[in-house]
C-alpha cells in the first residue's frame, strides 16, 4: 500500500491524508479519491486568515471562509440537477431544503460557510446567477432557490464580525477545478474542528459497477462535531487514548456535519433522499451521536439526466438505476462519507484563534501505533 497515487495520500498543498497514514478503508476509491472524482463536478475555495490574540469584534482574529461545490462545473454553473436532503438533526441551516425537498432538484452552486455567514452566501450566489448569461434563458430566471449551508466556527473565529462577504463567495465560486482538492483548514471549514481536533473540509470518493456499468460516489464534508472520548477510526475508539486540554473537557457537544454526496448513477430524487440518509450512518461509525445541538444535514445529487432536469416545455425523457440496485450506492456513500470525515482531519495542523483558543492536531504517529497494535494499520 505504500505505492499508493500520490493524489491519495496527500492533498496538492503536501498534508497527510488517511490512506497516507496508513488507515484502512473498505471499497474502492477513485482517482483523486474525492468529490471531484464524479465527472463535472468541481470545488472551490475562499479561506481567511487574519489576526491574532484578544477577540475584537468586527476586527478579529479571522478564521472562516466559503466552499462551493458546483455539480456540472463553473461553465455549467447555473443548471439544475436532481437531488434529494436529509436531516438527522436540525440545529443548522441548509437554505432551500424544503424546495430541493420537494422538487427533487438544486439550483446552481452548492456554498458551505460559518453559521452568521450563511445568509451572505445565498445572497452573494444568486447575484452570481443572475449575472450568467446563460441563466437568461430560464422562464424563471430572476428567482433562485441556491444552497448554502453552515457550521460554527466561533472557537476560532470572531463570528459575530461577520467578515465573509459578497466578494468571497464569488471568489470560492470562480475558483471552482476539478482533479485533486485541498482538506482540512480551508475555505468553510478553516475555523471547524472535529472531535476537539483540528478539522474542516474533508472529501473521499469510491468507484463501482453495477450492471455492467462504472460508477462514482463522492462525499465532501464539513465537520465540526463530537467530542473527543468518542472519535473511532477504521473501527478502534481512538479518541479515548487521547483526553482534551482541562479546560475543554467540559465542553458540551454543540457541533454539526454538512455532507454533499454526488454520483454519475442516474437516480431520481427520490432515490437520492435515500441516498442522502447514508452519511448519517458514516457519522455514526466515526463515533458521532447527532447531540441536541447538532446542525446534521446532508444532500445527495446526481450529474445524470441533466438535460431532463432542465427541460421545461416538453415531455421528456430519462434513465435511471432499479431500486433494486441502489445497496451498492449505499455502501458506497458510508464509505466515502466515513474517509471524508477522517480526511477532515487527519492531517490538519493545529490552530490559535480568537482569545488565543487552540484547536489541538490529530496525533497521527501515535494513532498509529495504537492502530498497528489492534492490526488495523495498512503499512
Amino acid at each position: 500500500m505504500t505505492d499508493l497515487p500520490e493524489a491519495q495520500r496527500r492533498t496538492p498543498a503536501g498534508k497527510l491524508r488517511a490512506r497516507g497514514a496508513g488507515i484502512p478503508f473498505d471499497g474502492e476509491p477513485g482517482a483523486w479519491n474525492a468529490i471531484t472524482d464524479v465527472p463535472g463536478v468541481e470545488v472551490g475555495y475562499c479561506t481567511l486568515i487574519e489576526g491574532d490574540g484578544p477577540l475584537v469584534v468586527g476586527t478579529g482574529p479571522i478564521r472562516t471562509g466559503v466552499t462551493a461545490i458546483l455539480p456540472l462545473g463553473l461553465a455549467r454553473g447555473a443548471s439544475a440537477v436532481w437531488a434529494g436532503v436529509s436531516s438527522l438533526n436540525g440545529y443548522g441551516e441548509m437554505t432551500a431544503f424544503p424546495w430541493v425537498d420537494e422538487a427533487g432538484r438544486c439550483e446552481g452552486p452548492i456554498t458551505l460557510t460559518n453559521t452568521h455567514s450563511v445568509g451572505v452566501a445565498r445572497d452573494a450566489t444568486i447575484k452570481w446567477l443572475v449575472a450568467r448569461p446563460t441563466a437568461r434563458d430560464r422562464d424563471d430566471a430572476q428567482f433562485w432557490l441556491p444552497v448554502a449551508a453552515e457550521t460554527y466556527d466561533g472557537e476560532l473565529n470572531d463570528i459575530n464580525g461577520h467578515h465573509v462577504r459578497d466578494e468571497h463567495v464569488i471568489r470560492a465560486i470562480e475558483s471552482a477545478r476539478g482533479g485533486r482538492i485541498e482538506e482540512g483548514s480551508v475555505g468553510g471549514g478553516t475555523g471547524m474542528r472535529c472531535y476537539q481536533f483540528k478539522a474542516g473540509s474533508g472529501t473521499a470518493s469510491r468507484a463501482l459497477d453495477i450492471a455492467g456499468e462504472r460508477y462514482h460516489v463522492g462525499a465532501f464534508v464539513q465537520a465540526n462535531f463530537g467530542r473527543r472520548y468518542m472519535c473511532t477510526v477504521a473501527g478502534i475508539p481512538l479518541g479515548r487514548h487521547f483526553p482534551p486540554p482541562e479546560e475543554q473537557r467540559a465542553t458540551q457537544e454543540t457541533g454539526s456535519i454538512i455532507v454533499i454526496v454526488a454520483t454519475d448513477a442516474p437516480l431520481l430524487p427520490h432515490q437520492l433522499r435515500r441516498v442522502a440518509r447514508r452519511p448519517a450512518l458514516a457519522m455514526a461509525r466515526s463515533g458521532g451521536v447527532s447531540a441536541h445541538y447538532s446542525g446534521d444535514l446532508f444532500l445527495a445529487f446526481t450529474t445524470r439526466n441533466a438535460e431532463a432536469v432542465q427541460e421545461a416545455r416538453r415531455v421528456t425523457r430519462l434513465d435511471y438505476l432499479p431500486d433494486q440496485l441502489l445497496t451498492p450506492i449505499f455502501e458506497a456513500t458510508i464509505q466515502a462519507t466515513d474517509e471524508a470525515i477522517v480526511n477532515s482531519f487527519v492531517g490538519t495542523a493545529a490552530m490559535r484563534g480568537k482569545d488565543d483558543h487552540l484547536i489541538e492536531a490529530f496525533p497521527v504517529e501515535r494513532a498509529r501505533e495504537i492502530l498497528r497494535h489492534h492490526g488495523r494499520l495498512v503499512f
